[in-house]
């Protein structure tokens, strides 16, 4: 079943939890995270700030109790209240005890209709198991609760924690097993750009068995374009049918019932930014700057990984004329907390402002699209499928290669990966190599203007 309620923080969120909760004396200890909400149907509690209890405020810890002073609380509803942020009481079980004791029910009891008065938003109590693993529910204003279906971590490795592992003891699937497969089903992965890229990227996703599949592309099949895009026929093209509306009747016959959902919708809009905020996990397959600005955003104020896929075919002159002088593929790994693309100068403030400008002035907007896929060639056609394939997998390889690792090495090793068939040679980047920047988005969800873009304000909805 898909997650109705989701609970998501930082690696270097939950990192600072596991220390504080597990100081290695065998007792518990406590924190209070404040949560912004993904705006949307699911609902999702980001963990924008973790308040920890000091352990020696606490007046008792033992291996199974605790009490520890309200004025921590108090200090998470300062911090909550102005922006009618949740609250959520997370502490620890040393003895691994995977449920919520009779003591951390009556705790509960007295507690959530305190915060509850002074904050009305979603607020609840959690759970952390030495393994590192969450459990944790969301109380409403009259006492019940509902529990967390799944508690993810991004991070250099993907974490999903589900609550019916808890009674089942199930350990993370291996990769490339029917048992991934089983976990992807209850996942939502969202593909900006249903084209070159992007088109081999959604069908794999598709394949692979994603439980709910977003496409986002406003753009309508051409001839031009019949070679490359999966799935788009003579017709499509002669109907000037949108991309995701071919890719969705083509990709929903695969099951039983519908699980592509395509927005034929422009990345610069509000629209574009709520249904990406209901992923898990984004795939960026897109040729402009500004759509890359608005997915590496998203994932910054969403706490999704991003994964960016890009393709290119510089040339050279010769004595004979143009030849190809390399064919290359990028697939960048970006995930909240980390450098972001902008930060590895996937785009920068002034690509983003000549972007703008071309594309106001018709001339040079032209010619941006005649460059297409070879410099200085202007094909409209080009037999590029082999390459986008190519760059499509390693996209998709990436994310599984995160959430189940193989890799014989860390994961941070592989922050970007570049590969150069000319020369027959791959390269990697480290995370560490990468400087990255603070960013005031981080688990900013909903709060107004949407990703602090006011051309994402509430007056275009």
């Amino acid at each position: 079943m898909m997650p109705r309620t989701t609970l998501s923080l930082t690696a270097a969120a939950h990192a600072q939890l596991r220390a504080h909760l597990f100081p290695g004396d065998g007792k518990e200890a406590a924190a209070v995270l404040v949560c912004t909400q993904v705006p949307g149907p699911r609902i999702r509690l980001l963990v924008r700030d973790v308040i920890p209890v000091p352990h020696d405020s606490c007046t008792r810890r033992t291996d199974c109790s605790l009490t520890w002073p309200g004025s921590y609380i108090e200090q998470a509803i300062d911090a909550a209240e102005a922006e009618n942020l949740g609250i959520v009481l997370l502490h620890s079980h040393p003895n691994g005890f995977p449920a919520f004791s009779t003591t951390d029910d009556e705790s509960d009891r007295e507690v959530m209709p305190c915060i509850f008065a002074a904050i009305d938003a979603r607020h609840g109590s959690a759970v952390m198991l030495p393994t590192g693993l969450i459990f944790g529910r969301i109380y409403d204003r009259d006492g019940g609760h509902t529990s967390i279906d799944l508690v993810s971590v991004a991070g250099d490795d993907l974490h999903f924690w589900w609550r019916d592992d808890l009674a089942t003891g199930i350990c993370r699937p291996m990769a490339f097993t029917p048992d991934m497969t089983c976990e992807l089903s209850r996942l939502t992965a969202v593909v900006i750009g249903i084209s070159g890229t992007g088109s081999p990227t959604a069908e794999q996703l598709c394949r692979l068995g994603f439980g709910r599949v977003i496409g986002i592309d406003f753009d309508h099949v051409e001839h031009k374009n019949l070679n490359r895009i999966l799935n788009t026929t003579f017709a499509d093209a002669e109907n000037g049918s949108t991309k995701v509306e071919v890719f969705a009747e083509r990709a929903n016959r695969y099951r039983s019932t519908p699980y592509f959902e395509g927005l034929a919708v422009n990345m610069m809009s509000r629209d574009a930014v709520m249904a990406l905020a209901q992923g898990d996990v984004v795939f960026s397959c897109v040729d402009t700057h500004r759509a890359r600005m608005i997915a590496d955003r998203a994932g910054a104020t969403f706490l999704l990984p991003l994964i960016d896929v890009g393709v290119g075919i510089p040339t050279r002159e010769t004595a004979h004329g143009l030849a190809i002088a390399e064919v290359t593929g990028r697939i960048d790994y970006v995930y909240p907390g980390g450098s972001s693309l902008r930060d590895r100068g996937v785009y920068t403030p002034e690509s983003l402002q000549a972007e703008a400008l071309a594309e106001e002035d018709p001339v040079a907007h032209a010619d941006r699209v005649k460059a297409g896929y070879i410099e200085g060639l202007p094909d409209q056609a080009p037999a590029v499928i082999a390459l986008n394939m190519r760059a499509a997998s390693a996209g998709v390889l990436e994310f599984i290669a995160r959430a189940y690792p193989y890799r014989h090495e860390p994961n941070a090793s592989y922050a970007r990966t570049k590969f150069m068939l000319a020369e027959a040679f791959e390269e990697f980047t480290h995370e560490r190599e990468f400087a990255p920047k603070p960013t005031r988005l981080l688990a900013s969800g909903a709060a107004e203007p949407l990703l602090g873009l006011p051309i994402l304000g509430q007056e275009d909805q």
